[in-house]
C-alpha cells in the first residue's frame, strides 16, 4: 500500500496522521519484519477506531474503508479540486495526474488485507469492509455527507479505471465542490488557531437541521415568494439585495430563510449564521469565501441593538460602504423583531433648530441607516383569527389529525389564549401538543 501512496501526486498532501498513511506505514512495518505483534494489533485497531468514529459522525455504511477513501476524495484541496469547482474538468496535462492518482485510489478501493489479517490472526479490516451499521436517528449523524459519501462510493466501487473514475470526480466537484462547504449546507464559525499559532477562524458544519421547505410555510405565501425571487436571482448570478425579515414573534421569519438551504443547496446556496459577538469577525469571514464557487447567505437570526451596543457599526462596514465591497458572491439575510434594527430613544431626538422644530439627530441618523442598507424588507405580521384557524385546520390535516373541526379550532382558540396570540408557531405547537396527546 505504501507504494501505491507513494505514486500520488495533486492527492499526496494527505497529513502525515492520516488514517490512511498511518495504515500505509503499519502495512510497511508488517512487510519489513521484525515488528512485536501486539504492538502492531494495538495501531491497526487505534485506526479501525478513528474510521469507525469518522463513520458514527457521518453516517457511513456498507464498506467504511471504501467510504473513507470517497471521504478523502471529497475533501482534498489541491490545485486540481480547486479548478474543477471553478470551472469543472478542462483540457490539460494535469488530467493525465489526476487520472493517475485516481487509478492509484482505484487499486486501494479493493486493497487485499487478508495476508495481513491471517498472519496476525484478525479480522477488523475484513469487518469494516462488510459493515451493517445500526440503524440510527437522522438527527445522530450528518445527513448531507452519509448521502454523498454513500452515493459516490457505489459509482467509484465499480469504476472500471483511473480515467472512469476522473469522470466520476470532475462531475462531482463541479456540481459540489470540495470540502466542508461541498458536503455541509449550513455552518457557524468559531476562532482556532493554524499549527503555527497564528489565529484563525474554523467554520463548524450545523448537522441537525430543519428539513422544512418553503411549500410548508403557511400563512406567509406572499413573502416567501418575495424571499424566493431574491435568492434566485442571487443563484443566477442576477443583480440581488440583502434581506431584512421583520415583524412578529413566531411568524416564520427564520423558518423562511432556513428552508433556502433545502430548497437550494444542489443549486450551489450554503449559510454561514453568526452572532452578534462574532460581527467583528465578518471581514476575515469575506475572505475566506469570496474565492469559492458558492452562493453564501450569511445569517443573522434576531438582530437587534440597544442603545449602547455599537457592533452594528461592523455590520454597516460589511453591507456597504467599507473600503473593500461585498463579495458578489455573498448576501446578508437578517431576522428581526424591529423594523429599525436599532433601539431609539427621545435623548436621539434632542436637537432642536432655533425656531424649535423637532429634527432628527445625527445620532438617530446613524442608527437607521443600518436598516436602509437591506435592499429588501419583508413583513411578517401576525395572523389574523380566520388565518390562524386555517393555518391549524393545514396542519392538522399534513399529520393526520382527524377531529371534528368545531372541537379542533375549539382547542386552538384556548391554546392561543393560553400562549400569547396568534402565530404560526402557536399553530405548530398546538398540532404538536395535540400529536402528543393522541400518541399517549
Amino acid at each position: 500500500m505504501y507504494r501505491k501512496i507513494a505514486r500520488l501526486l495533486l492527492y499526496s498532501d494527505l497529513g502525515t496522521n492520516s488514517i490512511l498513511v498511518r495504515i500505509s506505514d503499519i502495512l510497511r512495518e508488517w512487510e519489513e519484519g521484525g515488528y512485536d505483534r501486539d504492538d502492531m494489533i494495538g495501531e491497526i485497531n487505534a485506526q479501525i477506531k478513528r474510521i469507525l468514529d469518522l463513520s458514527t459522525e457521518c453516517g457511513f455504511d456498507v464498506n467504511l474503508w471504501q467510504c473513507y477513501l470517497t471521504w478523502v476524495m471529497m475533501t482534498n484541496q489541491n490545485s486540481f479540486t480547486q479548478t474543477c469547482e471553478r470551472v469543472g474538468a478542462s483540457e490539460g496535462s494535469v488530467n493525465m495526474f489526476a487520472i493517475s492518482d485516481f487509478e492509484v485510489f482505484r487499486q486501494l478501493f479493493h486493497y487485499d488485507f487478508a495476508p495481513i489479517e491471517a498472519d496476525l490472526g484478525i479480522s477488523c479490516f475484513s469487518t469494516i469492509c462488510n459493515y451493517h451499521a445500526i440503524p440510527k436517528r437522522a438527527k445522530t449523524y450528518n445527513r448531507d455527507v452519509s448521502r454523498q459519501v454513500l452515493a459516490l462510493r457505489r459509482s467509484l466501487a465499480d469504476a472500471k479505471d483511473g480515467q472512469e473514475i476522473f469522470h466520476i470526480m470532475t462531475d462531482y466537484y463541479r456540481q459540489y465542490g470540495y470540502g466542508l462547504f461541498a458536503m455541509n449546507r449550513a455552518f457557524r464559525i468559531q476562532p482556532s488557531r493554524d499549527p503555527m499559532g497564528r489565529e484563525n477562524l474554523e467554520f463548524l458544519p450545523i448537522s441537525n437541521i430543519d428539513d422544512a421547505m418553503l411549500s410548508d410555510l403557511l400563512g406567509c405565501e406572499l413573502q416567501t415568494q418575495e424571499l424566493r425571487r431574491n435568492t434566485e436571482a442571487f443563484l443566477n448570478g442576477k443583480p440581488a439585495n440583502n434581506v431584512l425579515l421583520y415583524g412578529d414573534a413566531g411568524t416564520g421569519k427564520s423558518t423562511s430563510v432556513k428552508a433556502l438551504i433545502n430548497e437550494y443547496y444542489d443549486a450551489g446556496l450554503r449559510m454561514i449564521e453568526i452572532y452578534k459577538h462574532q460581527f467583528s469577525d465578518l471581514s476575515a469571514v469575506l475572505a475566506q469565501i469570496k474565492r469559492r464557487n458558492y452562493r453564501f447567505i450569511i445569517f443573522i437570526d434576531d438582530l437587534s441593538f440597544e442603545e449602547n451596543e455599537v457592533e452594528y457599526k461592523f455590520l454597516k462596514a460589511v453591507i456597504e460602504g467599507g473600503v473593500e465591497t461585498k463579495p458578489d458572491n455573498v448576501l446578508i439575510y437578517a431576522t428581526s423583531n424591529r423594523r429599525h434594527l436599532i433601539r431609539e430613544t427621545w435623548n436621539d431626538r434632542t436637537d432642536m433648530e432655533h425656531k424649535g422644530d423637532v429634527h432628527r439627530s445625527d445620532t438617530m441618523e446613524e442608527k437607521l441607516s443600518l436598516a436602509s442598507r437591506f435592499g429588501v424588507a419583508i413583513n411578517y405580521n401576525a395572523p389574523t383569527p380566520k388565518e390562524y384557524q386555517a393555518i391549524v385546520k393545514a396542519l392538522a390535516a399534513r399529520r393526520g389529525i382527524h377531529l371534528n373541526e368545531k372541537d379542533l379550532l375549539a382547542k386552538a382558540q384556548a391554546w392561543e389564549i393560553r400562549h400569547g396570540g396568534y402565530s404560526g408557531r402557536a399553530a405548530q405547537q398546538f398540532i404538536h401538543y395535540l400529536q402528543g396527546s393522541m400518541e399517549d
